[in-house]
């Protein structure tokens, strides 16, 4: 078929995913795999970007901590890089970096969703609370954020 592309091979595939964005080694490993003749073909070429430096479990932290700590808290992001099986030492470097600002990024999510308004009851506090707790916020920063109702 003229003007068709020619098959790009594993690696050029790799390298256009890596393109776009930062991805963990289990995510290439998915996202390879069925385009490849073995399974240690894509653990050959996985070792060889990670040891060119393409590859990057800590770049990948990184991303994904720059993409969605301005919506989460450290509970649900640290979850999301656990399902990526980086090693321990990253989520751990990633996990104090989260910690040490969660209170002000819980701040900044409660004033966009709930605005400068105390929670009008207990029935709107709880309510409030939920909210952070699925974001991944911990309870006590919630607890401190969300202003007890005044009766």
């Amino acid at each position: 078929m003229p003007g068709a592309r020619p098959a790009l091979s594993l690696r050029g595939r790799a390298l256009a995913l890596l393109s776009r964005r930062e991805q963990s080694r289990v995510e290439l490993l998915c996202k390879l795999a069925p385009h490849a003749e073995s399974a240690e073909e894509v653990e050959a070429l996985l070792d060889a970007l990670e040891k060119e430096g393409w590859l990057s479990g800590q770049r990948f932290a990184e991303s994904v901590v720059h993409r969605k700590a301005g919506r989460y808290g450290a509970a649900r992001i640290l979850r999301e890089l656990q399902t990526h099986k980086l090693d321990e030492n990253v989520i751990e470097s990633v996990r104090d970096a989260l910690r040490g600002d969660e209170a002000e990024r819980a701040r900044e999510v409660w004033l966009k969703k709930f605005g400068e308004t105390p929670p009008a009851d207990a029935r709107e506090r709880a309510k409030q609370m939920r909210f952070m707790l699925a974001r991944g916020f911990s309870a006590e920063v919630c607890s401190r954020l969300i202003p007890p109702v005044r009766t």
